[in-house]
C-alpha cells in the first residue's frame, strides 16, 4: 500500500477495516477486515478484584495526550510489532489533527502504562497498549473505558480479542454485527477530551460498576 495518507487511514477505519505491518522492519502496510471484530462493550468491562485493589493502593496518576509518542514507542517496544516507521508518522499526524489520543499512567514521573487509539465520531478504534509495572495496561483500559463513556462514545473497537482482553469483558461480534454497530457510532459524537475527574480511583471504580 502506498501514498497512505492520514485522510485515507480514517477514510479505512469509517469503512471497518484497520492497517497493518508484518513488522517494524517491512515498509509494506496492509488493510486487515477481520471475519470476527473484537469489542468492548462500555458497559460491560469487568474489574477483578485484584484491579481494583491495585488501583486503589498503588500511587499513580492519570493524564491524556501528555506524551502521545512516548506512549505509541513503548506499543512498539516488543520483539514483534506492527507498528513500522511509516505506520508511526501516520498516527503522529493523525494525533496532531486530533484523531488520535493517548491514556498514560504515571508512577512519579516514570511513564508504565498506557493505552492509544483512534477516535472518529462516537467510535474509538483501540489501538495498542502496554505495561511496565503490574496490571498497569489493565489500569489504562479502566480510565479510558470510564472517559468513554463520559464522552458519550458508543463503540470500543479492540480489533482483536486476547485472552487478556477477554478478562476484562471484550467479546467477538461478526463482522456484519460490528459494521451495524459502525455505522451507529459514525452518527454521533463522541468527545474523547471531556472534562472527567479521574484523580480519585474510587471515584474511577464505583463509576465503572455502578453502570456495568
Amino acid at each position: 500500500m502506498s501514498d497512505l495518507t492520514p485522510e485515507l487511514l480514517l477514510h479505512g477505519y469509517s469503512m471497518g477495516v484497520f492497517p497493518m505491518s508484518e513488522g517494524r522492519h517491512d515498509p509494506d502496510i496492509f488493510w486487515v477486515d477481520p471475519r470476527r471484530r473484537g469489542i468492548l462493550p462500555l458497559d460491560g468491562f469487568h474489574i477483578s478484584r485484584s484491579l481494583a485493589r491495585g488501583m486503589r493502593r498503588t500511587a499513580h496518576h492519570v493524564s491524556i495526550n501528555r506524551d502521545f509518542a512516548a506512549v505509541l514507542d513503548a506499543c512498539a517496544d516488543r520483539p514483534d510489532t506492527w507498528i513500522n516507521a511509516e505506520i508511526r508518522s501516520l498516527y503522529l499526524q493523525l494525533h496532531q489533527m486530533g484523531q488520535a489520543h493517548s491514556l498514560e499512567i504515571w508512577q512519579d514521573d516514570t511513564l508504565v502504562g498506557g493505552v492509544y487509539g483512534v477516535v472518529l465520531d462516537a467510535a474509538f478504534f483501540g489501538e495498542s497498549m502496554f505495561s511496565r509495572r503490574t496490571d498497569t495496561s489493565k489500569m489504562a483500559l479502566a480510565y479510558l473505558v470510564d472517559r468513554l463513556r463520559a464522552g458519550g462514545f458508543q463503540l470500543f473497537d479492540t480489533q482483536f480479542i486476547t485472552p487478556h482482553l477477554a478478562s476484562l469483558g471484550a467479546v467477538e461480534i461478526s463482522r456484519a454485527a460490528y459494521r451495524q454497530r459502525l455505522h451507529s457510532a459514525l452518527k454521533n459524537n463522541g468527545n474523547f477530551t471531556v472534562e472527567v475527574d479521574q484523580s480519585d480511583p474510587q471515584l474511577v471504580l464505583q463509576r465503572i460498576t455502578q453502570t456495568s
